[in-house]
């Protein structure tokens, strides 16, 4: 392909701007053309910033969808629960595909993403971004040179953080596991995904527990208002979820990036007030509608008896997510930046530093993922090579079989076995009996 390769942003909010900003900072890879939006004000800003003309500028996906094919490129940036529908249409358009994870809330919807994608002949690539960040591609070549020798179990953890718990889990999108999905797929689908990238061999079965522990109305302070703002100063001083505090302090910071635009475009301390009174995100995190877990485990068994247990929890400082890999000789400890090899024989400690001046989350581009991401995506179309997309169909698949395999054991309280297998080149599947 000669030239940059052209964008369509479906769904302009915080992922879909994310992607798109890659594109205007990288203009010889990408060119972004057209975006549908439905929110009129978050529309009209991201059609200035880009420079698109009226025609190229939709109200919601459908209407962008109706029109001949105007680019190379369909990003998916919608709800969770908006993804099927529009990868079909793009797919029958002969749009490449850029889906932001999870594929779908449901195992039907991950299948029929992955069978438009197919049948259409297009290339799918899912925004699991943590296999794409310098520190993961570090680890991965430390554990395919056998340092550590073979892999027996690996522990890994992802602290959500206090405050990213309460805005984007109990305040905002991905609070009510009906509207958009569970805790494990909404969050922690790029855990799952990419402990099954570096483990390398299928899960077979797993097991898991977790609730709703802390942010219920029964955990509400006496006296505490339904809303921040309206909370007496004595309690909304002492709670470490204030909304007022977080986002107003988010403003006097100078942040306007996430989280802070997603609850308003208007970046004044009266645009932000106004929010925090009339928006979901100035709800007592006591008394919203939320019912995701807060807390959350599971344990993996993979081929050849390598075992893994993953522990989600909001209840941490934000940090970037930590993981130990015990192997047959040697030890390794990482957390999302510096790895810590431990050699059995020479009982010596390697430290590599994968130098990306983050710890991983979403504030810093999730460690460089974001880049890594959008960097194979585009040159995986401009040279049409999907071998470069390292989060193709089948493999994310899989791992949202895990998932929902593990979301099922936990409400049963069962170990559930998975069984992954792929058959003349289709689909993976996955045999859960009762």
């Amino acid at each position: 392909m000669s030239g940059p390769v052209t964008l369509m942003i479906l769904g302009a909010g915080s992922r879909g701007q994310t992607y798109a900003d890659y594109a205007r900072n990288h203009p010889a890879e990408g060119v972004v053309v057209a975006v549908a939006e439905p929110d009129p004000l978050r529309r009209a800003a991201f059609a200035e910033r880009f420079g698109l003309p009226p025609e190229q500028v939709f109200t919601d996906w459908r209407a962008a969808l109706k029109h001949p094919k105007l680019a190379d490129v369909a990003v998916i940036a919608t709800q969770d629960a908006d993804h099927v529908a529009p990868v079909e249409a793009a797919a029958a358009l002969g749009y490449h595909l850029l889906l932001e994870k999870p594929m779908a809330p449901d195992e039907e919807g991950c299948r029929r993403i992955v069978t438009a994608a197919e049948q259409h002949g297009v290339m799918l690539g899912v925004c699991h971004v943590l296999r794409y960040t310098a520190y993961t591609q570090a680890l991965k070549a430390v554990l395919d040179a056998g340092t550590i020798g073979e892999i027996v179990s690996v522990e890994h953890l992802e602290p959500v953080g206090y405050w990213h718990q309460a805005h984007s889990f109990v305040r905002g999108h991905w609070r009510n596991s009906q509207e958009s999905s569970p805790m494990l797929l909404a969050k922690s689908c790029h855990d799952l995904d990419w402990l099954r990238y570096i483990v390398g061999l299928p899960c077979q079965r797993v097991s898991s527990f977790g609730s709703l522990k802390h942010f219920r109305r029964e955990e509400q302070p006496p006296g505490a208002a339904d809303r921040c703002l309206d909370c007496p100063p004595e309690i909304e001083n002492a709670c470490p979820y204030s909304a007022k505090r977080y986002y107003l302090g988010q403003l006097e910071a100078g942040n306007t990036g996430w989280p802070l635009n997603v609850i308003t475009s208007n970046f004044t301390r009266e645009g932000v007030t106004a929010a925090l009174c009339d928006g979901p995100y100035g709800r007592c995190v006591y008394a919203c509608d939320n019912d995701v877990v807060d807390h959350q485990v599971v344990n993996f068994e993979f081929a050849g008896g390598v075992t893994a247990s993953f522990t989600m929890t909001a209840f941490t400082r934000a940090r970037g997510r930590e993981t130990r890999i015990f192997g047959t000789r040697g030890e390794l400890y990482g957390d999302s930046q510096k790895l810590e090899v431990y050699d059995f024989l020479t009982e010596e400690t390697t430290v590599i530093d994968t130098d990306v001046a983050s710890d991983g989350s979403i504030l810093s581009g999730h460690g460089g993922g974001d880049d890594g991401l959008m960097a194979a995506f585009l040159a995986a179309v401009g040279q049409n090579d999907p071998g470069l997309i390292l989060s193709g169909p089948q493999e994310t698949l899989e791992s949202h079989l895990m998932v929902f395999a593990a979301e099922r054991a936990r409400q049963l309280g069962q170990v559930v076995n998975v069984k992954v297998a792929e058959h003349h080149g289709g689909p993976f599947h996955a045999v859960i009996p009762d």
